[in-house]
């Protein structure tokens, strides 16, 4: 009976050519797969690459994005009056643009032959109206000496008839008169105490209508010369004067032009105080508010402020806002000269942010290629707050994340490029 088979099987060395075939097949199989990795993958991410010299990199980092929004403006004086023609006339230019000027300084005169005769018509008419009022309180110091005089008389006609009434008294006593001469000396001292009377009265009315009288003519006099004192502002305000220190802007007017009431002849610049104003886009027009901090760029020099006055208007799809700040002699600052500026909106700290690039434009904001070794993979994201520099990443990254922040349109919306 036959148990198995091991007295028939022989053992065979392995030769040479066997142990080097075996790794080689290995290799061949290894080799097979990765070409079918590579071929299960979308045929333009494997095809298509681009030089890494083309294209700008930015890391994923954590730290506080500053809400901004970047704009531009100009230098413009706080404090640029303009100067008009108080009445219609012939203009005169003093000051030249460019020169300086002082607080009160005349710049300009206006010819007006109408006011200036108006004056003196009216000076004459005012300098008649006070002689009418010195000829009116001698008239009452003369009536006033008549009345005063008729007082006196009646005076003594009433001692004389007291005097005969009591002479009366004593005949009549005596008999030496007759009662009708007495009772005669009685009606003339009656008399006489009633002419006095009526003399007092008198004298005390004439002398409250003369009061009247003269006050009347002196609230006259008065009124004249508030007209003339009217005039006389209005001719010396043909002396147009600089209404603060500074430098002649422009002429907005021609030399010995004839111009009307309320016409501009020129600017005055104060030099004394600067604001920057800035052209800030319609968008953000609702995002800004008085106070807010700004900061103003001038060349290497950067000096923060604050929005003093927002317009309440669109221009060119633009809002012109104000700022205020501290100005110092390092900044040589120009009329009109151009500036850089931030408005800084809010603060936000611990965020995950991106420098900004082209990717945003380029992608809508939706995606960006994110960098693994050599690989550029496309990613969907979502972004969030952007300032001037960075850009807050919501989804789609984590810090230390490489993504490449220039346009993505070279990519051609491939899922995978490799970057050489």
């Amino acid at each position: 009976m036959i148990q198995d088979t091991s007295a028939q099987d022989v053992i065979k060395q392995q030769s040479k050519a066997s142990k080097i075939k075996r790794p080689l097949m290995f290799g061949l199989a290894a080799l097979l797969v990765s070409g079918l990795v590579w071929s299960s993958m979308d045929r333009d991410s494997i095809a298509t690459s681009i030089k890494r010299s083309e294209l700008r990199f930015a890391t994923l980092e954590r730290g506080t994005l500053i809400r901004d929004i970047p704009t531009t403006g100009k230098i413009v004086a706080a404090n640029a009056p303009v100067l008009y023609s108080p009445e219609q006339g012939s203009v005169t230019l003093i000051a030249k643009p460019g020169d300086k000027v002082e607080l009160g300084e005349v710049v300009a005169t206006i010819e007006s032959h109408k006011l200036t005769n108006s004056l003196k018509q009216q000076q004459a008419v005012l300098e008649g109206m006070k002689s009418s009022l010195e000829r009116a309180r001698l008239d009452a110091r003369r009536q006033q000496l008549k009345a005063q005089q008729t007082l006196d008389m009646a005076k003594v006609d009433l001692e004389a008839a007291d005097r005969e009434s009591r002479r009366g008294d004593q005949l009549i006593e005596s008999k030496l008169i007759s009662k009708i001469d007495f009772e005669k000396s009685k009606d003339d001292l009656h008399k006489a105490k009633l002419l006095f009377a009526h003399a007092g009265q008198e004298a005390l009315l004439m002398k409250d209508t003369l009061t009247f009288e003269l006050k009347n003519t002196s609230l006259e006099v008065d009124r004249q010369a508030l007209v003339v004192k009217e005039l006389e502002r209005q001719v010396a305000a043909l002396n147009i004067i600089a209404p603060v220190a500074g430098i002649i802007g422009n002429w907005l007017t021609e030399q010995k032009a004839r111009i009307g009431q309320s016409q501009p002849i020129l600017t005055v610049v104060d030099l004394s105080a600067f604001e920057a104003e800035l052209a800030v886009p319609e968008s953000y027009a609702d995002e800004l508010g008085i106070g807010m901090v700004v900061e103003l760029s001038f060349g290497s020099e950067k000096v923060m402020g604050e929005l003093s006055s927002i317009s309440p208007e669109v221009r060119n799809r633009e809002v012109s806002a104000r700022v205020r700040f501290e100005q110092n002699d390092r900044l040589q600052l120009r009329q009109n000269q151009r500036l850089a500026a931030r408005v800084l909106l809010e603060h936000r700290p611990d965020v995950l942010m991106v420098k900004r690039g082209s990717f945003v434009n380029s992608g809508g904001g939706q995606e960006v290629y994110v960098m693994h070794g050599d690989i550029a993979e496309q990613t969907p994201i979502q972004l969030g707050a952007r300032s001037m520099s960075h850009i807050e990443v919501i989804l789609g990254g984590q810090e230390g994340d490489i993504w490449v922040t220039s346009s993505i349109e070279p990519f051609n919306k491939a899922a995978q490029v490799i970057v050489r």
